[in-house]
């Protein structure tokens, strides 16, 4: 993305936002973690097409590129009310040993695919809850990894940490385990709300915890934030933001909360009528946008905050900013190799999907070489694609010429019912075309999933959106 024309100045929170446009922009679509997005998986593609990746990537040219590994841990002590995540809620703790033993079973399947040495420049322990696992647990899985990959001297280590499972003393052992990023589960500080979705956790407990991760000298401390929750307010949700602000966290991840009770069993415990509705959600945002610019953050885009000097503002300064299944990443277009229940990874111009139940995970794993229950192989256009949704996820800007010339393609001609799409976007206020491509506008960026949709093959030929969240 280095071509692309980067949008430095971070949007203003426009004075009013049309009412008529808040109701034509309430509507489900993709966050774009990936393109194609995972609903257009398929089961046709499955081990054996992963492991001819896997081995492609070990004889081709990218075989000595650093990787990225994501490992899921679905463990859970208790449920949170809102959560859309892959676990397993359970106080048994029998149930882990099993699952640590085909973790390390797929690692090393995937291992001998790739062969030895392979550079690894990032590390994400996602849940579920990743703290449910004891310290040696975590220790031996860390020295597993660490046999199998060639960490880089400046390699990203992180953990997704749920307040209510760690003390200070535990902060630092993960340090000494070699994670040098932390992510704190905080959702929202208001007590009413914490109620609401099962998720008590005083404001006091968590500022102690970012203190001690703090003075550990920790690299990074990221807060995750949801707006949209059941008894929000945008005056409760304000004071959330200014606490957070407060404690100074280096990244801020803010998701706005996808109520979809027929997918995500613990989410039919939330009331509906206590939910915040469209416009109620858009000053939440915009609230929090205006809160965390004063306070001094750049806006990286759709969901991310950080300070300036952390390593995911300058990336977003310098045009090398990306998305995959995590969020917004440092690291652009690097292979992910994902590991656990449900885990997604890319391996060049592929996805694939482990089963998403621990009986089909193992199951999977004893009938074939690596347990692929789903993927898919990107065609060209696919790829075309993906990168000018990227483009405008990530940059908030897209380059027609630049473009063009890296893929060999009249934009114009390959994008033209695009184009027009966008002349109806520039209408609204939320791009603006210029002779060289379009970039997106201070009000845009609220509704920045809604402008990359159109770029979207599959939603324009099938319309099927209904399984997304709300675009705001």
């Amino acid at each position: 993305m280095n071509a692309v024309a980067v949008v430095d100045r971070p949007p203003v929170l426009p004075a009013a936002l049309d009412d008529a446009l808040l109701a034509r922009m309430d509507r489900p679509g993709p966050r774009y973690t990936s393109y194609p997005t995972a609903d257009r998986f398929n089961a046709g593609f499955g081990s054996d097409a992963l492991m001819q990746a896997l081995t492609a990537r070990r004889t081709g040219p990218e075989a000595r590129a650093p990787l990225s590994l994501y490992v899921h841990v679905p463990f859970c002590a208790s449920v949170c009310y809102y959560c859309a995540c892959n676990k397993v809620v359970t106080k048994d703790r029998s149930k882990v040993l099993p699952y640590l033993t085909a973790l390390r079973e797929e690692l090393r399947r995937v291992h001998d695919a790739l062969g030895e040495g392979v550079p690894l420049s990032q590390l994400h322990f996602g849940g579920g809850t990743p703290t449910y696992l004891d310290d040696a647990d975590l220790e031996a899985l860390l020295a597993d990894l660490r046999a199998r990959f060639a960490f880089t001297d400046n390699s990203e280590c992180s953990i997704e940490i749920d307040p209510r499972t760690v003390s200070a003393e535990r902060l630092a052992r993960l340090q000494a385990m070699g994670f040098n990023r932390v992510s704190f589960g905080v959702q929202d500080f208001d007590p009413d709300v914490q109620v609401a979705v099962h998720r008590v956790q005083p404001l006091a407990e968590v500022e102690a915890l970012m203190a001690a991760a703090r003075g550990l000298g920790f690299a990074s401390i990221n807060v995750d934030l949801i707006y949209g929750l059941p008894r929000q307010t945008p005056e409760s949700f304000a004071r959330t933001i200014a606490e957070v602000a407060r404690l100074r966290p280096d990244r801020i991840a803010m998701y706005g909360y996808a109520h979809l009770p027929e997918r995500f069993k613990p989410q039919r415990r939330i009331v509906d009528a206590e939910l915040p509705r469209g416009a109620g959600r858009v000053q939440m945002l915009g609230g929090a946008i205006a809160g965390f610019l004063a306070a001094g953050y750049d806006y990286i885009g759709m969901d991310h905050f950080a300070l300036p000097q952390d390593a995911l503002a300058q990336a977003k300064r310098a045009g090398r900013l990306h998305r995959n299944f995590q969020g917004y990443s440092t690291r652009p277009d690097c292979d992910l190799v994902a590991l656990g229940v449900s885990a997604i990874s890319r391996i060049g111009r592929t996805y694939s999907q482990n089963p998403k139940t621990l009986d089909g995970y193992y199951a999977a794993l004893e009938r074939s070489a690596l347990p692929v229950e789903r993927g898919l192989q990107l065609s060209d256009d696919d790829l075309v694609r993906r990168a000018a949704i990227m483009s405008i996820m990530c940059d908030g800007a897209f380059d027609a010429e630049a473009f063009g010339a890296r893929h060999g393609l009249v934009v114009r001609e390959y994008f033209a019912a695009e184009w027009n799409a966008l002349a109806g976007l520039q209408a609204e206020g939320l791009v603006d075309l210029t002779p060289s491509g379009f970039t997106v506008t201070d009000k845009g960026w609220y509704f920045v999933r809604a402008i990359a949709m159109v770029f979207d093959r599959y939603l324009q030929a099938h319309g099927e959106v209904r399984r997304f969240s709300k675009v705001v």
